[in-house]
C-alpha cells in the first residue's frame, strides 16, 4: 500500500494531506525519512508520524444519515454553513460523504472514513442506484413524460441511461426516480426536461440502504450486515446481468425496511456528484 494511503486509512489525515506531511519530512518508516509519497508499506513496517507511531488502520465505520435541507454534503465549509459531518459531533474518527446532496435537497447520505468503499459506491462502473421521492410542479405527471424519464432523456452533458420510475401519492405530481447514474443535479435536471420543475427532492435510497424512519438530522451506524450488503453492491455487475426491478428488492431490517409507499414527504472528501 502506498504510504500517503496508508496514513489516510489510519486517520492521521486526507490523502491529500498526508502527501504534504510525507514531502515536508515528517513521516519515517522504520526509522529511515521518507519524502516518497508513493513509498510502499504493509503492516510489517514501522511508521511514525512526527515521532509518534501509529497505532494500525481505523476499523471501518459507515453511518447512514438523514440530511436536512439546508446541510452541505461535504467535511467542512469555509463559510460556517452547516455540514453533514457536523450532525455527528461525537465521532472522533475522520469522516467524509460518500457521494453528494445538493444543499436544496434531502435525504439518505453516507459518511465514511473508508475512502476505498466510497470510491467504489460512487464510481460510475459499479452502478450502484440510488432512488429518490421528487415532488414537481406543473400538474400531474403524463404518460409521455413517464416514458421518456424511463428510457432516458438528452441532457445539455449528453443523454441519460433508462430510469426506474413511478408515481406514488395519490396527487400525480410525485415521482419515485432510481438512477444509477451520478452526474450533478441529475433528477432535477431530467425532470426538467420533461416539463417539471422539482419543488422538493429527497434521497430514500442508497444500493440496499433504505432511509426508513431516519428523521432530519439524525445518524445511525450501520451493522456488519448492513455492512456486507454495501460492499457486495460496489462490486462490478456481472455481465449479461440485468438490474432488479425494485431496487429495495431482498431489503430487510433495519434501514434496510422498505419505507411505506405513501410517505409525503474526500480535501472535503466528497466523491460522487450532487442531484
Amino acid at each position: 500500500m502506498r504510504l500517503a494511503k496508508h496514513l489516510a486509512h489510519a486517520g492521521v489525515a486526507s490523502r491529500r494531506a498526508a502527501e504534504t506531511l510525507i514531502v515536508a519530512g515528517r513521516v519515517r518508516v522504520d526509522g529511515e525519512l521518507v519524502r516518497d509519497p508513493a513509498r510502499d508499506v504493509d503492516e510489517r513496517n514501522r511508521v511514525e508520524v512526527d515521532g509518534q507511531p501509529l497505532g494500525g488502520p481505523e476499523p471501518r465505520v459507515v453511518y447512514a444519515v438523514h440530511k436536512p435541507v439546508g446541510v452541505l454534503s461535504t467535511a467542512r465549509d469555509t463559510h460556517g454553513r452547516p455540514t453533514v459531518v457536523e450532525l455527528i459531533p461525537d465521532e472522533p474518527r475522520r469522516l467524509y460523504p460518500v457521494g453528494r446532496l445538493d444543499a436544496d435537497s434531502s435525504g439518505l447520505i453516507l459518511l465514511t472514513n473508508d475512502g476505498a468503499l466510497a470510491q467504489r459506491l460512487t464510481h460510475p462502473r459499479y452502478e450502484v442506484p440510488r432512488t429518490y421521492r421528487a415532488r414537481l410542479a406543473g400538474g400531474p405527471v403524463g404518460e409521455r413524460a413517464l416514458r421518456s424519464l424511463r428510457a432516458g432523456v438528452t441532457l445539455e452533458d449528453g443523454p441519460t441511461a433508462p430510469a426506474q420510475v413511478r408515481r406514488v401519492g395519490g396527487g400525480g405530481d410525485e415521482l419515485e426516480v432510481t438512477i444509477r447514474e451520478g452526474r450533478n443535479r441529475q433528477v432535477r435536471r431530467m425532470c426538467a426536461a420533461v416539463g417539471h420543475h422539482v419543488l422538493a427532492l429527497r434521497r430514500v435510497a442508497f444500493g440496499p440502504l433504505r432511509l426508513g424512519a431516519l428523521q432530519p438530522g439524525a445518524h445511525r451506524r450501520l451493522g456488519e450486515a448492513e455492512l456486507r450488503k454495501l460492499s457486495e453492491s460496489g462490486e462490478p455487475p456481472a455481465r449479461g446481468s440485468e438490474a432488479p426491478s425494485d431496487p429495495t428488492a431482498g431489503a430487510t431490517g433495519g434501514l434496510l425496511a422498505r419505507a411505506s409507499e405513501g410517505a409525503s414527504d474526500p480535501r472535503t472528501g466528497e466523491a460522487g456528484r450532487a442531484l
